[in-house]
């Protein structure tokens, strides 16, 4: 039996000591396959932040086995868990957090400028990833001179051109008027189907969330249930 991507057993998060302490996460079990496109969905204080910020390895478990790709996540140090952040994961966030004064090909550069890539191969993985999102002639212009839509594309550009395994996105649309959102949607549609990267969405909306393959639904710091989207495929 292949073991999944990604599985949570028994996760739980603690924030604080003593009287004030506060349980965020109860004992969540989760298995991510590779290639999934999950929508994850809860009420504000559910616990779907910070299980995302656990499997982004932006925080760790107070308790419980967090394995990606058969390794033990919860037991790795700082530096460990940045390297696996740099080489299998890949961020879109609400806010675009794109550099103001840069181009959108020097904001998709970055994370191989991280990682001490040369110029010239920086510059081509950059143009490529641009390609894929459909920005490629827009690779000189900087972020004021692009709509909130492209803005979003110029970001997801720059999470994949790592060729990430999973893509975590939080609230991707958040930004967007629906005409956009729609349309973010298809892309990551589109690079789930395409490219097979694995992707982890929070999201408030219904309608966003349909497009993914499966939604997971917290509740009170635990999966209350999970469910074949009911729109997958939407708009594919």
């Amino acid at each position: 039996m292949v073991e999944p991507l990604i599985q949570l057993e028994g996760i739980t998060k603690t924030f604080g000591e003593g009287p004030t302490a506060f349980q965020a996460l109860k004992g969540v079990d989760l298995a991510i396959e590779a290639g999934a496109f999950l929508a994850v969905m809860g009420a504000s204080g559910s616990g779907k932040s910070t299980t995302m910020n656990i499997l982004g390895c932006l925080d760790v478990p107070t308790g419980g086995s967090y394995r990606f790709r058969g390794v033990h996540v919860e037991q790795l140090d700082r530096d460990q868990r940045a390297y696996l952040r740099r080489r299998y994961l890949g961020f879109v966030f609400q806010g675009f957090n794109l550099l103001a004064r840069t181009t959108a090909l020097e904001n998709v550069e970055l994370p191989l400028l991280y990682r001490g890539e040369h110029r010239k191969a920086r510059r081509a993985a950059a143009m490529a990833a641009l390609e894929q999102v459909g920005l490629d002639r827009w690779a000189d212009h900087t972020p004021a001179e692009l709509s909130g839509g492209q803005q979003q594309r110029v970001a997801i550009a720059r999470a994949i051109v790592t060729q990430p395994d999973v893509l975590l996105a939080d609230e991707p649309t958040g930004n967007l008027d629906s005409e956009r959102s729609v349309e973010i949607m298809k892309l990551l549609q589109r690079l789930n189907a395409d490219l097979g990267i694995t992707v982890l969405m929070v999201t408030h909306e219904p309608d966003m969330a349909a497009f993914a393959k499966t939604i997971v639904h917290f509740k009170d710091g635990l999966v209350e249930r999970t469910e074949i989207a009911a729109g997958a495929g939407a708009g594919a």
